[in-house]
């Protein structure tokens, strides 16, 4: 366990160069202690890693040295072809040479691993787009791919909802792939990041020059965040409804099972099995749409506005199949 620690310090200090003990501490998972004995025991091992003082201080390792213990396990080469997804290489324009590093990464492997991500990749699928939709069409990923690499500015035509039309002059950040569309995460030049769907860019050009990303900025930590503010943002209103027995699954399927999860859980049935819960939604009209899916096997309680809806919808159904 410790032979594995200390090649996983080895190559932080190789792969980013100088490193305080408490962000290696946090890296490892271990304590700040435990990483100045680890250290010490690399320099006694004869590695060449040497330390700063100060609050710009840390370790680093000698300038121009590098290590090759970097052999992949097995377990570890299987993981990184099943990390490949050739859909969305295709779209970012690197399927190409996503596929010559597989090769080359095949090659270099020793017989183990090989016959291991071999059977990866012949075993495991990865379908990024969900049910009942196909992905987004994104005539301008690449473009935008590169820009967000390169830090170029960008100026764009975008559709947002309502099918307003605007421009925009941004800084591309990065990309965010969810649910098999593609989102980029960009602030306006002196402003605070916001997230754009790539389908929704109807004109796009690169400006010149490059920018500087925000001092600080990680990707994955602020689409984490939107993500959970989106959600609540969401849903504005509550429903009360009263489930037959045995539909919980279903309900989850048709509202999302975040949604309805904890109500589930909570809710005690009725002598007759039926269970009354408060449910989330995003608005009145949108849970109208979605509870009628369910049929017979939903009653909507409260508010008034929505069962009344309800009713109406049921009527006007019954007089067409009438």
């Amino acid at each position: 366990m410790r032979a594995s620690r200390l090649l996983s310090l080895l190559l932080l200090l190789q792969t980013r160069g100088r490193m305080t003990a408490p962000e290696l501490a946090a890296e490892l998972e271990v304590s700040v202690r435990t990483v100045y004995r680890d250290v010490e025991a690399l320099s006694a091992a004869g590695v060449p890693v040497y330390a700063d003082r100060g609050p710009a201080g840390g370790y680093q390792l000698l300038d121009g040295y590098r290590t090759r213990l970097n052999g992949l396990t097995a377990e570890e080469a299987s993981s990184l072809f099943l990390a490949g997804l050739p859909g969305p290489a295709a779209e970012l324009g690197l399927a190409e040479v996503a596929a010559n590093a597989e090769l080359k990464l095949l090659a270099a492997l020793p017989p183990e691993p090989r016959s291991h991500a071999s059977r990866m990749r012949e075993r495991f699928v990865l379908d990024v787009p969900s049910w009942y939709r196909s992905g987004d069409d994104v005539p301008h990923l690449s473009e935008v791919a590169e820009a967000v690499w390169d830090q170029r500015p960008l100026h764009m035509t975008y559709r947002r909802w309502g099918q307003q039309e605007v421009d925009r002059v941004i800084h591309p950040l990065g990309l965010v792939l969810k649910g098999g569309s593609w989102y980029l995460v960009a602030a306006p030049p002196d402003g605070t990041p916001r997230t754009y769907r790539v389908a929704r860019i109807l004109t796009l050009e690169t400006l010149p020059g490059r920018f500087a990303r925000p001092e600080g900025f990680d990707l994955g930590e602020f689409w984490h965040r939107y993500a959970k503010e989106f959600r609540e943002r969401m849903y504005t209103a509550e429903a009360v409804i009263k489930l037959a027995p045995g539909r919980g699954d279903l309900l989850a399927y048709t509202m999302g099972r975040d949604v309805v999860e904890a109500a589930l859980a909570a809710a005690e049935p009725d002598p007759e099995g039926w269970l009354t819960l408060t449910v989330p939604v995003e608005s009145i009209s949108h849970a109208r749409w979605l509870l009628l899916r369910m049929g017979a096997d939903v009653e909507v309680l409260e508010p008034p506005e929505l069962r009344t809806m309800m009713a109406e919808a049921v009527a006007e159904l019954a007089k067409l199949y009438s």
